[in-house]
């Protein structure tokens, strides 16, 4: 009987190959969402040991942040961006859950990462979210929580307002979108806590940045920022 199942998944595989998130290459039958050299080879940034990271320097007089740290360098036409888009476009939600185990355990070697209490995605206005499904954030934040025992928290941040799209707006104008977009709905329970925030893609920052001064106006609230990648 397992071989017979062994022989109908080999068959099904040839007929409807798994293909790697981001380089599509057919999946071997021991990998899962990304093929051994995309899972390992990938640019990774190591942020994660660089305090003073390009990420963290965009902030830099804007919020005050503990720290601030990209999975991935983000380039155009790259595995990286084909990932994200199977991500965030395709329903292949777990990826989200993989990207945020690999950052977690990253970040578990970093002493200011380790003290995060909760893990906050950046929300999705019920309109979107609704339209695709669910919070790609939300997903990269259920991996990063699994890996540095913290809890994720998707009822706190809210969001006001459907924003357009960012792509191609300058970085003042991604600014203006984002004004008065987000909420804190219960600010006590995040008092004195480590929030770490999370988005998919750091550009601008604009984004995490209203965010971030939503967050801030929470007393003895202390802030870090995550992402996937990072695009230049």
């Amino acid at each position: 009987m397992l071989v017979l199942r062994a022989y109908l998944a080999d068959f099904t595989s040839l007929i409807f190959p798994q293909l790697c998130a981001a380089c599509s290459a057919s999946l071997m039958a021991n990998e899962d969402i990304l093929c051994t050299d995309c899972l390992y080879n990938l640019p990774f940034t190591n942020f994660h040991q660089q305090p003073d990271n390009i990420v963290a320097r965009q902030f830099w007089g804007k919020l005050n942040i503990e720290a601030a740290y990209a999975l991935y360098y983000f380039n155009k036409g790259g595995k990286v961006q084909n990932m994200v888009h199977q991500f965030k476009y395709n329903g292949m939600h777990r990826i989200g859950n993989l990207l945020g185990n690999i950052a977690g355990k990253q970040l578990l070697q970093s002493p200011v990462f380790s003290t995060v209490d909760y893990i906050i995605p950046v929300p999705l206005h019920k309109k979107r979210l609704k339209t695709r499904g669910y919070n790609q954030s939300a997903c990269f934040a259920q991996g990063l929580a699994d890996q540095l025992n913290a809890a994720v928290e998707l009822e706190n941040l809210i969001r006001t307002v459907a924003t357009q799209t960012q792509t191609h707006k300058s970085r003042f104008a991604r600014f203006q979108n984002m004004q008065e977009v987000f909420a804190i709905a219960c600010s006590n329970k995040l008092e004195n806590k480590h929030v770490l925030l999370v988005d998919d893609i750091v550009t601008t920052g604009a984004t995490l940045e209203a965010c971030g001064i939503e967050l801030l106006k929470v007393p003895g609230l202390k802030l870090s920022i995550a992402t996937i990648a990072y695009a230049e």
